[in-house]
């Protein structure tokens, strides 16, 4: 048996996927990145192969594709490819009726388009501010001081929702430390921090050519408050994935390392 991989370094998170040739995954991994991505990379390939019976390094790997914020310094990597494409490509192999995507990782938010084949029919991306990124929600979470993952289901005992002004991470963080000063309910404060992403997610949406659903990839994706706000500000069912949305960029890669491994030979 032959097996591909696909490594997603990401700016938060690196994440590893390993294939078997019928296109089955047989290991995956996701681990917080370093400063030094090579470093974060080589720890989740030997954390993944290791799990795979008859590996022992990643230069066994038949074919290695590497994506994501760091993807030229993947070691052992045939080739890179954009985290775009490979988000596009898994999202396909995970759920081929899903058509388009918002992938909200640690520093952009993106809307993507998929075609019928897994390729990228149109994308668009917000890079310039870490507004509603993973960074964002991050320090909203640091401001409640509490985990993220409490955090993210914080908003769905809200009543009401206190807007979030601020568009900047640096003023938001400073307005919602002042709204829990005083004595605002934390869940109002919280609904309406996940309600500005989503609000911020409008024009991704429709540059994804998003008409009934949508889905979401990232490790925001695992927000439960941001899905529900979603759902209300767009107007459009949330596609739930089979598979962890945070790993959707390395098993894209780790699918396009399978096709061109296989055609290799």
């Amino acid at each position: 048996m032959r097996y591909y991989g696909g490594c997603d370094s990401g700016s938060t998170y690196t994440k590893c996927v390993i294939l078997d040739e019928n296109g089955k995954m047989v290991s995956d991994v996701t681990l917080r990145s370093k400063m030094n991505s090579v470093i974060s990379c080589q720890e989740a390939l030997d954390q993944a192969v290791g799990k795979v019976d008859g590996l022992n390094s990643a230069r066994e790997l038949a074919y290695l594709v590497g994506t994501g914020y760091g993807r030229n310094r993947v070691p052992f990597a045939d080739e890179n490819i954009s985290e775009i494409s490979c988000h596009a490509m898994g999202v396909h192999v995970a759920c081929p009726e899903a058509k388009a995507i918002i992938d909200i990782g640690g520093q952009d938010v993106k809307g993507i388009a998929i075609d019928k084949d897994g390729t990228v029919l149109n994308f668009a991306m917000n890079d310039k501010c870490a507004a509603g990124t993973g960074r964002f929600f991050e320090a909203m979470a640091r401001a409640f001081e509490m985990s993220l993952s409490d955090f993210s289901k914080l908003s769905l005992k809200a009543k009401n929702v206190i807007p979030i002004t601020s568009q900047c991470t640096v003023f938001a963080e400073s307005e919602v430390i002042s709204l829990v000063g005083e004595g605002k309910p934390v869940e109002e404060i919280a609904a309406g921090i996940e309600l500005s992403v989503a609000k911020r997610c409008f024009v991704m949406s429709k540059k994804a050519g998003a008409v009934n659903s949508i889905t979401l990839t990232g490790g925001c994706a695992k927000n439960d408050g941001l899905k529900e706000a979603i759902q209300k500000v767009l107007k459009l069912k949330v596609i739930e994935l089979p598979i962890d949305p945070q790993l959707m960029g390395a098993l894209g890669a780790a699918e396009f390392a399978r096709k061109k491994g296989m055609a290799k030979r």
